[in-house]
């Protein structure tokens, strides 16, 4: 600091640090900001009144809370902190365009400005208690007719850049960026340049508006009433009224990834939602597996997705039995045998059967084998006609079905392919015999395993058609 009042930083880089010298510090006195006050006198006449004056070149900070109350961006708040929070919440929703996350009771959302940030900037900070804070209209194009009216009543040529808080993804604590700026250069881009060991840089772009909101808040801080900084040292970055806006940007809107670019484009609420919608179509019989293992917990953690299919009577009669090693082969060989018994019976001999029974393959070839069985003692009740018995058995049939097809899309949602087949069913005792299981326990089939040899697509949803009927 200096003359033992205002916050200063000097900060140089490298051996020439006279070319490199940038000074940032934050004026005392300034007043509480008030709707209507006259922004650029008050600015104009408190920076050149400063013992650092004001030069060409240098960048005026300020927080868009400054603007929020010049600009009447004000909203009156009860003090009754159930009600300043219901209040709070309508307003969040009023200044947001989507909803990106739900963290507690925090909301991360994207505003009308196009920035992501907790609660759309509504706050209830450096106000009065019975006040809220909504962010400036328009920052960029505040930024440019403050930094045009300082110029007029300074007749010195500066930046401004206007900044707010905010957490960044993946990473912890808050900074401050700039979301209106005017007078300079936003950003700069280094594609094409060479670094020191002769390394061309390709997608190296710095938002210097950025870095110099986070370094401005340094000599500001949050709590010591100093809501405006100056940057000296940054002339370079400085553009005039006649310079080219196509190359090089010049308003923080600029640097508001659009969702098409956005590597992160969903927020947590819109990617649970689009993984619901396409958890079932993602689900696609797949034949053909790589090498990779299959992560034990990963199967165990399907199977315990699929438990919690309906069944029927508050039961729990589906059973999953991973079928590995000599247990593997004993089967398959059992149903190989009892599958060509009944191609044979068929009429079916020569190339014909031998393709037929090559379609067992894939369960030996598969790197997971999972067979599911519904178990018939497992709370089926025995009713004393046929007729009922039948229907008990198609009931917990239908439950076993829903627990396949449950562990079918668990096992896609952990990028797992599958593919179900019949075998087991048309061969029960069979099935039963080769893993010495209890004759309650009815085969559903066979489910192989594995991580899908090439990318698998979803399915493209298939119209209803006359499979969906409404009878009134």
């Amino acid at each position: 600091m200096t003359d033992g009042a205002v916050p200063e930083i000097r900060l140089w880089s490298g051996e020439h640090a006279a070319a490199a010298d940038v000074r940032l510090w934050a004026p005392d006195g300034l007043p509480e900001f008030r709707p209507g006050d006259d922004l650029a006198g008050i600015l104009a006449a408190a920076l050149t009144d400063d013992p650092h004056g004001l030069t060409h070149g240098d960048v005026v900070v300020l927080t868009s809370k400054v603007l929020s109350k010049t600009e009447g961006r004000i909203v009156a708040a009860p003090t009754d902190p159930d009600e300043r929070d219901a209040l709070r919440r309508r307003l969040v929703e009023q200044e947001s365009v989507r909803v990106v996350a739900r963290v507690n009771r925090t909301l991360i959302t994207e505003n009308r400005l196009g920035i992501v940030q907790a609660a759309a900037g509504v706050d209830g900070s450096n106000v009065d208690a019975r006040e809220l804070a909504l962010l400036p209209e328009d920052p960029d194009a505040s930024a440019s007719a403050l930094a045009r009216e300082l110029r007029r009543r300074t007749g010195v040529t500066v930046a401004v850049v206007v900044t707010d808080t905010m957490g960044r993804a993946w990473r912890t604590g808050q900074t401050d960026v700039a979301i209106g700026a005017a007078g300079l250069r936003v950003s700069i881009g280094y594609d094409g340049a060479v670094d020191r060991q002769g390394n061309e840089l390709y997608v190296t772009d710095v938002a210097v508006a950025d870095e110099i909101a986070a370094a401005a808040d340094l000599v500001k801080g949050k709590l010591g009433a100093r809501p405006v900084a100056v940057v000296r040292g940054l002339g370079h970055l400085l553009v005039g009224d006649d310079d080219d806006e196509r190359g090089s940007p010049q308003r923080a809107r600029d640097l508001v990834r659009d969702s098409a670019s956005d590597l992160f484009r969903l927020g947590t609420a819109e990617a649970l939602a689009q993984g619901r919608r396409e958890a079932v179509p993602g689900r696609r019989s797949v034949r053909r597996f790589s090498d990779v293992d299959v992560p034990e917990e990963s199967l165990a953690e399907a199977v315990a997705d699929a438990l919690t299919a309906p069944a029927p009577h508050h039961s729990a009669p589906i059973r999953f039995v991973r079928v590995a090693g000599d247990a593997r082969a004993r089967l398959l060989d059992a149903l190989r045998a009892d599958w060509e018994t009944d191609l044979r019976a068929d009429g079916h001999s020569g190339d014909v059967l031998t393709r037929r029974l090559s379609r067992g393959d894939l369960l030996r070839t598969c790197p997971e084998l999972i067979l599911p069985f519904v178990d018939d003692s497992a709370g089926a009740h025995d009713y004393p006609d046929p007729r009922r018995n039948a229907c008990e058995e198609t009931m917990f049939t239908v439950a076993g079905g829903a627990a396949v097809q449950s562990l079918l899309v668990a096992l896609s949602a952990r990028g797992l392919g599958s593919c179900w087949v019949g075998s087991t069913i048309f061969a029960a005792e069979t099935t039963r015999r080769a893993l010495d299981l209890p004759p309650s326990w009815r085969p559903l089939g066979a489910v192989a395993v594995g991580v899908p040899a090439e990318p698998v697509p979803p399915r493209a949803p298939r119209p209803p058609g006359d499979a969906y009927m409404s009878v009134e």
